[in-house]
């Protein structure tokens, strides 16, 4: 009997139309439990003394340790991955990396600003850059390590935003353009927070993953609950760029929104 896909047709066109999809139970909460519990000793703080946690956000680089190679690389993982990007048009993550750990705090955290994330780093810039053929990122990912609710600072995503990004990105060509630069031009023009695109949030429980457009609009927010959020938000690394222009017309579905979006 074949294996049924991770994905359905349904769930891949939602993701064209808005830019991401929720895949619940992607990798076993045990494994969640493993690796949050390695994300506490990683911090040095007390998931028992409350008064320890001072900060809104801590972050962590990342970690190549076995349970998270193994979240990130379960085989429902690797489906989604072959349907939304296209088999061997990525890599299999080696570990999973940036953590950024947020606790219950009455401060803004400072980072909750609209955003697109970037995929490289060119020589001499200091904030990443992102190109039409979305070099370096093949999809952006959240991976949840806690039960993530309403007031969990769960991610904010402006829903259908990755298509107002490529018009923005069209003139910069190969090259690219800084990504902080991008932000600054659309929220000029009213696309960054655009009251057109609905808000939606990342909740969902320990194991679920978001997989999400690499332009897509998304934001921080301050924690309101009582238990720290721990994510991880990792791109899939690209096995090559997105091509606009094939000859064949086998369009991943992110190559299908990038269209889509320059053709309006």
């Amino acid at each position: 009997m074949a294996a049924v896909a991770t994905l359905t047709d349904e769930e891949i066109q939602r993701f064209i139309d808005e830019g991401f999809v929720h895949v619940r139970e992607a990798f076993p909460r045990a494994l969640a439990d493993e690796c949050r519990s390695i994300l506490w000793r990683m911090t040095g703080l007390d998931p028992d003394d409350p008064a320890s946690w001072t900060h809104p956000v801590v972050r962590i680089d990342g970690s190549g340790e076995k349970p998270f190679r193994q979240a990130a690389n379960t085989p429902r993982l690797h489906d989604a991955y072959d349907q939304l990007v296209g088999a061997g048009r990525w890599r299999p993550r080696t570990g999973l990396g940036t953590f950024p750990i947020r606790f219950p705090h009455p401060d803004d955290p400072g980072d909750a600003g609209w955003h697109m994330d970037g995929g490289y780093l060119p020589d001499g810039e200091t904030w990443f850059w992102l190109n039409i053929r979305s070099r370096g990122r093949a999809l952006l990912m959240l991976f949840l390590f806690s039960d993530v609710g309403s007031e969990d600072a769960p991610t904010r995503i402006k829903i259908g935003s990755h298509l107002d990004v490529p018009p923005f990105l069209a003139a910069g060509g190969e090259e690219g353009r800084n990504g902080l630069a991008v932000c600054r031009e659309m929220d000029e023009a009213g696309k960054l927070d655009s009251p057109d695109r609905p808000l939606a949030l990342a909740t969902g429980q320990a194991g679920d993953v978001y997989l999400c457009h690499p332009f897509l609009i998304h934001a921080a927010q301050r924690h309101r609950g009582s238990v720290p959020r721990f994510i991880a938000q990792p791109p899939l690394d690209p096995a090559c760029l997105l091509d606009l222009d094939r000859a064949d017309g086998s369009y991943s579905p992110v190559e299908l929104a990038v269209r889509r979006g320059l053709t309006g």
